[in-house]
């Protein structure tokens, strides 16, 4: 399988996210269905993936990150009454996604 560096598109995180959470910590070849999950990706590259999202959630935790800017848009279902507006391409790029 082709590696796919450090550039991750939306797409490829969308599905990283998806497949975490069908493939959890205690899931026999978890790293490499989660490289299946994503495509274009080694086992290695979603390892690394991971761990820098995991220090991403701490720093985000530990108040180093501020949470994105949220507007409350009209309607009533509390589930869909806010829209981030970051461009979520933008936003990734703005994220340390390469290696340090």
């Amino acid at each position: 399988m082709a590696s796919g560096g450090s550039t991750w598109t939306a797409k490829q995180n969308k599905l990283f996210e998806n497949a975490l959470a069908i493939y959890d910590k205690d899931t026999p070849d978890r790293w490499h269905n989660l490289a299946r999950a994503v495509g274009g990706k080694t086992v290695e590259d979603v390892k690394r993936h991971y761990e820098m999202l995991a220090e991403d959630v701490s720093r985000i935790e530990a108040g180093e990150i501020p949470l994105p800017d949220y507007k409350k848009i009209g309607g009533t279902n509390k589930a869909h009454s806010y829209i981030n507006m970051d461009n979520e391409e933008q936003r990734l790029k703005t994220l340390r996604l390469s290696e340090a």
